[in-house]
């Protein structure tokens, strides 16, 4: 295309960004109409693609990380042909494909869910590195932002983590509009003020009027010629952009056009010009990854082991026998013991440091080109990346993430480091599976199974040791439990998980000595739960007693009383939690604090049964 073509292309881009808005009666034309010539000019004389194969693994990737600019990124899909303009004016109704917010779940050429603004950009940063440090394929990836979103610190997590990893395969476009939604940004046009950021981060940058689409060629074209880092093009722009009514005015984001037929004339109408196709530079071939079965860690029964240590093995494991497993680090791999996949699959590890939103958004570009990642910190600082984990459930995408050092079984290091919240967090995600073994061969055998699964995998570990209660070659199927005690005399159910199995364990042997019977079920499957097991246990005992390392709300309490969530007759129900504020003080006395270790657990069967009889 030459110059007219290109301002001619982007016209129909604002056009058709404001008709589609029209026809919905919501979204955001104004901010689609400021990148619009941003746009025409990367897609028309840039961007390599197959819209035919959004699968071949060669074809660039575009992020539209200013996701709510969504009408802008399905006409340029009505200009490349992938979609008509019949299905361009079902924007925003229900069943249609094209979402306020675009997901890839709709959608096979999108490559994340965006629209929580701050995205976009940590998760490009994922594709980049999987195409240079994974796939070693030549394709380039482009990510176009808004200015507002550069607040959000997670695309200076991004900055970092892009310029560190010399991602010269990675393109931001900031589409500098100088409007907000309530108003003004924090620096408006002043181009230099973001330069700068990107500058101190290592970035190279290109300041570009955005509207003159031979300058923001050859922006392109100096993104593509640098070697060694990422490009940062900072463009000026005017929310608005060609309609005087609207241009560069407060107060009209997100709402259609008032005068929409005028607007489209003064536009000068709609157009039905084509991007030509830039097919993909190569093939993009890739060696055969192995997928044979893992011979995972064997520990004997009685040993002591932690399930962190199990993980770091497993996981090592998982990676000599799968070539598309990938480890992320949050910069503890040594407490996590993820630098065990480290030492033996270096290529494939990625260090993320203490820049957890990154760590989760990398692990969603990774997975994206289908790679199966494994990221993992601390289960108390995933809370600190929970936006991005919703995300990726709103993406579709598949991550495995493993939080250690999980409740107050760690110990001295007090409540900051303690996950009390990670279970809720996890289960209310949607299609989540979260799983929390409590030895070593469970945990192998469930770091294994987690590769094979859907959604947003969790698996808990613990710091300190413990025994091994289950031989190498037993099943834990995926939504299982295992009953550990049971008997047709049993009067109370006790349901643990992780840390609390053997204290459960050890209590139940307690009151059997006294003559009181007590069934013990170790609930690892913590989603999906283990319905027909508790059910059981529930007609057979007459009461549950749920015994976790976490706080009551959304645990594993909740699991289990969700379990009779369907009329069916809720049992007796009584839950030991964390239920104060952990300072400092050893495991054992964490969990004796708490409530929750076997002298605890005994003590309040023994009411319980006790309450039983009187009544």
């Amino acid at each position: 295309m030459n110059t007219g073509e290109l301002v001619e292309l982007g016209q129909q881009l604002r056009v058709d960004s404001v008709r589609a808005a029209a026809a919905a009666g919501s979204g955001h034309p104004t901010s689609s109409m400021s990148a619009a010539d941003l746009t025409a000019v990367l897609f028309a004389r840039h961007f390599r693609y197959d819209f035919d194969r959004p699968d071949h693994p060669a074809n660039d990737r575009f992020v539209l990380s200013k996701g709510h600019a969504s009408p802008l990124m399905y006409a340029t899909y009505k200009a490349a042909g992938a979609i008509d303009d019949e299905e361009l004016l079902t924007f925003r109704e229900n069943g249609s494909r094209l979402e306020g917010h675009p997901t890839p779940r709709r959608l096979p050429w999108v490559e994340t869910a965006t629209g929580s603004l701050g995205q976009g950009l940590p998760v490009g940063v994922g594709i980049a590195l999987a195409g240079k440090r994974l796939d070693q394929v030549d394709y380039r990836v482009w990510v176009l932002c808004g200015d507002s979103e550069l607040a959000e610190g997670s695309v200076w997590e991004a900055a970092e983590q892009a310029a560190y990893e010399n991602l010269d395969n990675l393109t931001a476009i900031v589409d500098v509009n100088r409007l907000g939604q309530r108003g003004p940004t924090r620096h408006g046009h002043d181009l230099d003020a973001y330069a700068r950021r990107f500058q101190a981060f290592g970035w190279h940058t290109v300041e570009v009027d955005g509207h003159d689409v031979d300058a923001v060629d050859r922006a392109y074209g100096e993104a593509l010629s640098t070697r060694g880092q990422p490009t940062a093009i900072i463009a000026r722009t005017l929310k608005g952009k060609g309609v005087a009514s609207v241009q560069d005015r407060e107060g009209l984001h997100g709402k259609p056009l008032p005068e929409a037929e005028d607007a489209v004339a003064e536009l000068g109408g709609p157009r039905d010009l084509r991007i030509p196709p830039h097919p993909p530079s190569s093939d993009g071939a890739r060696p055969a990854r192995k997928a044979t079965e893992p011979a995972l860690p064997r520990w004997d029964k009685g040993e002591e082991v932690a399930t962190r240590d199990a993980f770091g093995e497993a996981l090592a494991a998982l990676g000599t026998a799968r070539g598309d497993v990938v480890a992320l680090d949050g910069e503890v791999g040594d407490s996590t013991r993820a630098e065990f996949f480290a030492k033996e699959h270096p290529e494939r590890y990625i260090e993320c440091y203490i820049a957890e939103q990154q760590m989760v958004a990398a692990a969603v570009g990774v997975a994206s080109r289908g790679w199966t990642p494994y990221a993992s910190t601390f289960a108390a600082f995933l809370t600190r990346a929970h936006d991005f984990v919703r995300m990726a459930a709103v993406s579709g995408a598949g991550l495995n993430l493993v939080g250690s050092h999980a409740g107050v079984a760690i110990g001295q290091d007090g409540p900051s480091q303690m996950g009390l919240e990670d279970l809720a967090m996890m289960r209310a995600v949607h299609g989540s599976t979260v799983l929390y073994p409590c030895d070593a061969n469970q945990t192998a055998r469930l770091v294994a199974a987690m590769a094979g699964l859907d959604g947003i995998r969790y698996l808990r570990t613990s710091r300190g040791g413990s025994e091994v209660i289950y031989g190498p070659d037993e099943d834990f199927p995926i939504g299982g439990s295992k009953v550990l005690r049971s008997s047709g005399d049993d009067r109370l159910t006790l349901v643990a998980a992780g840390v609390t199995v053997p204290e459960a364990l050890a209590a139940a042997e307690a009151l059997q000595g006294e003559g009181i019977a007590v069934r013990v079920i170790d609930l690892y499957s913590v989603k999906p739960v283990d319905r027909e097991t508790l059910r059981t246990a529930a007609e057979e005992t007459g009461c549950l007693m749920t015994v976790e390392d976490h706080h009551p709300e959304g645990g594993l309490g909740d699991a289990v009383a969700e379990a009779f969530g369907d009329g069916r007759p809720v049992p007796r129900l009584v839950r030991l939690a964390v239920r104060g504020m952990p300072g400092s003080a050893s495991p054992d006395e964490q969990l004796r604090a708490a409530g929750i270790d076997a002298g605890s657990i005994a003590a309040a069967g023994r009411l319980l049964v006790g309450e039983a009889i009187v009544s």
